[in-house]
């Protein structure tokens, strides 16, 4: 039998009521890790992870959390060191959408929602995770699921684009602040993913084509495809891998600009 490569461990994995995270939690539980599942609004998505978990002989805690709250950020490390232990593995992967709202249309509360979302929160899980590896003589690792879009900016989307790109560069910077504490960090940049951020796509054949015209692959990935690299990444074997960005998008990017 194949020893798995995640035994022992304890991972938070946000956003893990669906789509990344819930395949991420999922690949995680197969490989040997007790994981801590959150979710928004969607607590029967939640409680499938956790009965998928469970089936794969984890353990699993869900907490509800809004990461725009830091209190919630607090219950959440609070719920999982009691009842898990010390998390090893973070991956911020909950979200939020762009707005499809150009800059000068923007209302200030929508840009501040979408950073306090996709860039304050995983900034305060970071700082709870790596506080509670002080002193514990651990292996830590932090993946960031950022997007394509860190790089690849869109009309309508600062507030997205904007957050993703700022998580690239905490994911960075905490590179070079944690390396001499075992702690690896990395970020996963997807480009499309079939997940609920793509619905339209996903039941609109017409939206679907466009939207993959610009795909080398000429298809989106599978939750699972993103998961299988949080797995790696997680485990021993990547342990040189640090401060890096792993693209997952197709070839999405090799695209841009072709025909200029």
């Amino acid at each position: 039998m194949k020893e798995q490569s995640l035994k022992g461990e304890i991972a938070v994995v946000t956003g893990s009521d669906s789509g990344i995270g819930q395949a991420t939690a999922i690949a995680f539980a197969r490989e040997g890790a007790d994981v801590a599942i959150t979710y928004l609004d969607d607590r029967n998505g939640a409680e499938h992870t956790r009965k998928l978990v469970e089936e794969a002989g984890s353990k699993a805690v869900v907490v509800p959390l809004d990461q725009a709250q830091p209190d919630q950020i607090d219950r959440l490390f609070q719920k999982t060191q009691q009842q898990l232990g010390t998390p090893t593995i973070l991956v911020n992967n909950a979200g939020i959408d762009s707005a499809g709202i150009p800059v000068k249309d923007m209302p200030y509360e929508r840009f501040d929602k979408a950073l306090k979302t996709n860039l304050y929160g995983p900034f305060l899980c970071c700082q709870h995770f790596i506080r509670g590896l002080e002193g514990k003589d651990k292996r830590g690792v932090i993946i960031n699921i950022t997007s394509v879009h860190q790089e690849i900016p869109r009309a309508g989307a600062a507030d997205y684009d904007i957050a993703k790109g700022g998580l690239r560069n905490l994911t960075r910077t905490l590179a070079l602040e944690v390396a001499e504490k075992g702690i690896n960090v990395n970020n996963i940049a997807p480009g499309m993913v079939l997940t609920p951020f793509n619905e339209p796509a996903k039941d609109d054949p017409e939206v679907w084509q466009k939207q993959v015209q610009s795909i080398p692959m000429k298809r989106a990935a599978e939750p699972q495809e993103i998961a299988h690299a949080a797995v790696f990444l997680a485990s021993s074997d990547a342990k040189y891998i640090h401060g890096t960005t792993l693209v997952i998008d197709g070839g999405l990017m090799q695209f841009m600009g072709q025909g200029a």
